[in-house]
């Protein structure tokens, strides 16, 4: 349930912080009052598009705050399915805008659009004027009835489409393995060339690596040759380091037996002088060993220039051109037995159409069964909200191939007038008729629906008198159960509040600000006064008012 909004510098509102409660909640105020805001912004909230443009120009930055208390089990668990706590039953979601940027987070944490949408999903569902649109479409519709299926519908449509994806990878093998014996030749020679190409060369793992190492060494041979020769003549022992260490061995020998301190540091000369003496025979003997040859250089560069080239066709590495090879060598075989696996592959795709063929008719004989039980149903919502003599079906054909969601197209069909034959829904039925068919379509999986918070917005379009009355009714009975939020220009539906709210736009010099507050009983009579007689107020208005508001208490009471 929502239990609070807040919402800081985002067109007309400066500041709102609103507590709703359980039941139905009624939000009323003049056009332009800011309703359409409070949609907005807990849309954006839950993962919507920002509209930057909605931050006010005297501020750096928009906040929405959204505060639920979840106590459904099972929407506890999807959430933690997501790892997201519901912290002593409550989750936080908050979005703020600032110049570019934007930032959700939940519970604290900072998280993804995505993540605010799947979220949103479990806790609240918009009901507006793009979700009555969307009735209006075929792939909206079939999925109504997939829905109202529930499991033994979804079960049978995961089933079709596991069939489906055998399918359609099987339909694109045989497609793009399609060609001609001219093609398939002409493949198979250059598959041939790129085999050879790459066998011919002999490739080692790692050998790249050690041609590479000694590529660079053989580079820069002289300038190895002059620096070790160098460091041999400097740690030598004629007119070199080892010299100079022998001298000073021999002055420290002549006087150590003078004292125990020298022979010490005779002891570590010595070392040092054997270690030198070790050095610079080992750097004599790699000198001896340095040669260059230029033969062998060529060769280096060669080999390193033909592995580079294969690299540049095949792969970056020597695995990478070894694996292409046998890639190659794979399609080859396979051009090669090129009828005999294409007919190994027809087989294989006739059985999975019909394994299709099968699951989607199974899928459209439920479908078929469910959809009549809905249209029974459907009818019973709609004279419940004023189609008296409303006649509805959903009709079925056979799509030209086979879809991911099996073999059927949906159309609801429509009669609202009695002798009318029945017609598209499309092409018969006006804004606030199609909002009270939403409606009834939204009371009839209600019972079933884990959404503990509803919100409508202009589900009251086109409608009036008795067939506003029945939409009140039917609304507060859904609220029985959930938590309804509403927002309306009807006194009929604002009669039927649990809680009612105002949205007023307060007029200054400088700027309009919208406030949100929720109404006494009192104020709730001035505010149906005023939806019924405008902004002039007579005793007449207060006293429709009051009738209204107590008939629809005693409704809740006595029938709801």
């Amino acid at each position: 349930m929502l239990r609070n909004l807040h919402i800081k510098n985002l067109a007309l509102i400066r500041e709102v912080d609103v507590d709703f409660n359980p039941g139905l909640n009624i939000l009323t105020g003049e056009t332009g009052a800011g309703k359409s805001i409070i949609i907005d912004s807990i849309g954006m909230a839950l993962g919507g598009k920002p509209v930057r443009r909605l931050i006010r120009d005297d501020a750096p930055s928009g906040l929405v705050e959204l505060v639920f208390e979840v106590s459904n089990p099972e929407t506890e668990a999807a959430l933690a399915a997501m790892d997201i706590a519901a912290e002593d039953g409550v989750i936080l979601i908050s979005r703020k805008m600032q110049g570019n940027r934007s930032t959700i987070r939940i519970n604290g944490e900072t998280r993804t659009a995505a993540d605010a949408r799947a979220v949103g999903s479990l806790l609240l569902d918009i009901h507006g004027q793009s979700e009555h649109q969307k009735l209006l479409r075929p792939d909206h519709q079939l999925d109504l009835i997939d829905s109202y299926g529930r499991e033994e519908i979804r079960e049978a449509l995961l089933k079709v489409r596991e069939s489906y994806k055998v399918y359609a990878e099987l339909k694109k093998k045989l497609g793009s393995g399609e060609m001609s014996e001219e093609e398939r030749n002409r493949r198979m020679s250059f598959l041939e060339f790129e085999i050879e190409d790459i066998e011919s060369a002999g490739l080692k793992e790692g050998e790249d690596e050690e041609l590479e190492a000694l590529y660079r060494k053989m580079k820069n041979a002289r300038r190895i040759v002059t620096a070790v020769n160098e460091a041999h003549t400097l740690t030598g022992y004629e007119e070199g380091a080892g010299d100079e260490i022998g001298r000073a061995v021999k002055e420290l020998d002549s006087v150590s037996e003078y004292d125990e301190e020298i022979a010490g540091l005779l002891n570590t000369l010595s070392e040092i002088d054997d270690l030198l003496n070790d050095f610079n025979r080992e750097v004599a003997a790699y000198a001896d060993s340095l040669e260059f040859e230029e033969s062998a250089f060529a060769e280096t560069e060669e080999r390193l220039d033909l592995i580079n080239r294969l690299k540049a066709k095949y792969g970056r590495t020597i695995s990478d051109i070894l694996m292409a090879k046998e890639e190659k060598e794979e399609e080859l075989s396979a051009l090669r037995d090129y009828e005999e696996e294409r007919i190994r592959l027809k087989k294989k795709f006739a059985r999975a159409e019909e394994a299709l063929g099968e699951a989607s008719r199974g899928l459209s004989v439920l479908r078929k069964r469910y959809a009549e039980e809905f249209s029974r149903k459907v009818v019973d919502q709609l004279r419940e909200l004023n189609f008296a003599k409303a006649d509805f079906a959903v009709h079925f054909e056979e799509t030209a191939g086979y879809t991911a969601n099996g073999c059927d197209a949906v159309s609801f069909m429509i009669a609202t007038n009695p002798g009318e034959p029945r017609r598209e829904l499309s092409k018969v039925v006006s804004g606030g008729e199609l909002s009270r068919i939403m409606l009834g379509i939204k009371t009839i999986f209600a019972a079933d629906d884990k959404t503990e918070t509803l919100i409508f917005d202009e589900v009251d379009t086109g409608i009036s008198g008795r067939t506003a009355q029945m939409v009140a009714e039917k609304m507060s009975a859904i609220a029985r159960d959930r938590q309804v939020l509403a927002i309306t220009h009807l006194p009929q539906i604002a009669a039927m509040a649990d809680t009612h709210y105002a949205i007023t736009k307060e007029l200054s010099d400088s700027s309009a600000i919208t406030k949100i507050e929720a109404l006494s009983e009192e104020e709730s009579v001035l505010e149906l006064a005023r939806l019924i007689g405008g902004e002039k107020i007579t005793e007449n208005t207060l006293k429709s008012s009051r009738e209204m508001k107590e008939m629809c208490r005693q409704m809740k009471k006595n029938v709801l």
